[in-house]
C-alpha cells in the first residue's frame, strides 16, 4: 500500500514539492553559512518526494544551535515551503482519493518549518534515532 500511496504522491504533489526544496536548497547553499540549511533542505526535499513509510522524530542531541538556526530557517525558507504544502494539501483534498495525500501534506508542515533537530526515519524503526 506505501508503493502505491508514493507512486500517486509523486505524480500529484512530490515531485513539485521536491523542486522547491531543491531550489530552497541550492540557494541556501549559495554561502558557507548557509550550506547546513541546505542540506537539510535536500534532506526533506527527499523525504516530501516518497513520504510514505517514513516519519519523522526528534533528535535528544540537538541543542540551542538547532533552535537558532531553525528560527534562520523559518525566516529565509520555512514559511515558503510551509505555504506550499498548505496549497497542495487544500488542493488534494478537494477529491475523495486526494484526501490522504492531502493531510500527508499538512502532516510535512511541521518539518518544513523547523526541520534542524529532527531525523527522518523508516516507520518500521521509529524510536532508532533515539
Amino acid at each position: 500500500m506505501k508503493t502505491i500511496l508514493n507512486l500517486v504522491w509523486l505524480v500529484l504533489s512530490g515531485f513539485w514539492l521536491f523542486l522547491g526544496y531543491l531550489a530552497a536548497g541550492l540557494l541556501l547553499c549559495i554561502t558557507v553559512i548557509g550550506i547546513p540549511f541546505g542540506v537539510a533542505a535536500f534532506r526533506i526535499g527527499l523525504y516530501a518526494l516518497w513520504p510514505f513509510g517514513q516519519t519523522v522524530v526528534d533528535r535528544r542531541d540537538a541543542g540551542a544551535a538547532s533552535c537558532v538556526g531553525n528560527v534562520l530557517w523559518l525566516v529565509l525558507a520555512g514559511w515558503w515551503l510551509a505555504i506550499g504544502h498548505i496549497v497542495t494539501g487544500i488542493a488534494l483534498c478537494v477529491t475523495i482519493i486526494g484526501i490522504p495525500l492531502g493531510i500527508a501534506n499538512f502532516k510535512l508542515i511541521p518539518v518544513s518549518l523547523l526541520p534542524l533537530g529532527k531525523e527522518i526515519v523508516p516507520t518500521d524503526r521509529p524510536f532508532a534515532a533515539r
